[in-house]
């Protein structure tokens, strides 16, 4: 069972094997349909593609963040409609860093599904292995998936306001610097970052091909961001709750588990003007 991160090789093995699914996550947060047309010119043969809006995502009401999450139930029954069942492995990949395969990775393993594991590389590394590409539209049956969820691991922004001094835990934010610091804000309302966050942009868990680093540069890494911390202590957050997950991926990639997640992130936290915010790397 794969349940982080796979390698090109590992996947085209099992191209064929109808216990396994691969999906395909390739989006753009600045043309919501790009992604699906990258999937139809081109896929893995035999992906289906997830949609960050249509498939991973809940109904907005304004002041739940940009990407909310749906209710366990319906993730379920989304993935079942995806032809995901209790026993199937499941593969995902975006274009290359892995940002949006996280979420689906996370929200997966949320609903309790543990055979999940993201393509290492994403695309660009299936097709620099020079493997198989197809424009073929797979067909697939529905099957029961069933939401199980046991460990939730959200945390709501009440959590978050009431826990802002605490010490002891440590809340990391997953964008780059100068949108932690309140500059260049092009996609939220509100600039800066939350009181007492720490910044750890996402894509430092990454090597320059958008491969992971190793388990053990990232236990290094991670470590030092966290103080000693466990990582039950640490919650992350985004803007959206999409890329705070692929900081989770890491921390698990690296053996560090139990960290959780606020999902609604900076665009949750900034709806409401009364909420505090900081600017500048402090």
């Amino acid at each position: 069972m794969h349940t982080t991160l796979i390698d090109t090789a590992t996947l085209a093995a099992h191209l064929h094997d109808p216990s396994w699914v691969v999906l395909d996550a390739r989006f753009d947060l600045a043309a919501p349909a790009k992604g699906e047309s990258l999937y139809r010119e081109g896929h893995v043969p035999g992906a289906r593609y997830v949609h960050l809006d249509a498939h991973l995502s809940g109904e907005k009401t304004g002041q739940n963040g940009r990407h909310p999450l749906p209710t366990p139930e319906v993730a379920a029954a989304r993935f079942g409609a995806l032809g995901i069942g209790p026993d199937t492995q499941v593969v995902i990949y975006d274009g290359d860093t892995g940002m949006y395969a996280a979420r689906a990775w996370w929200m997966l393993r949320w609903v309790g599904h543990q055979a999940v594991a993201v393509l290492d590389g994403g695309f660009a590394a299936w097709q620099r292995a020079g493997l198989p590409v197809s424009t073929d539209q797979p067909t697939w049956s529905p099957v029961p998936f069933g939401a199980r969820v046991a460990d939730d691991r959200r945390v709501p922004v009440t959590d978050v306001l009431a826990n802002l001094g605490d010490a002891s835990r440590v809340l990391v934010d997953a964008r780059a610097n100068d949108r932690f610091r309140g500059e260049n804000e092009t996609i939220d309302p509100v600039a800066g970052h939350i009181p007492g966050a720490v910044n750890r942009f996402f894509q430092l868990n990454l090597n320059a091909d958008k491969t992971f680093k190793t388990p053990a540069a990232l236990r290094e890494e991670w470590s030092a961001i966290c103080g000693g911390a466990d990582a039950s202590r640490v919650v992350m957050y985004c803007g959206s709750g999409v890329t705070a997950c692929h900081n989770l991926l890491a921390l698990e990639h690296a053996g560090l588990t139990g960290a959780r997640i606020f999902p609604g992130s900076w665009s949750e936290w900034c709806a409401n003007p009364d909420r505090p915010r900081a600017t500048g790397d402090a």
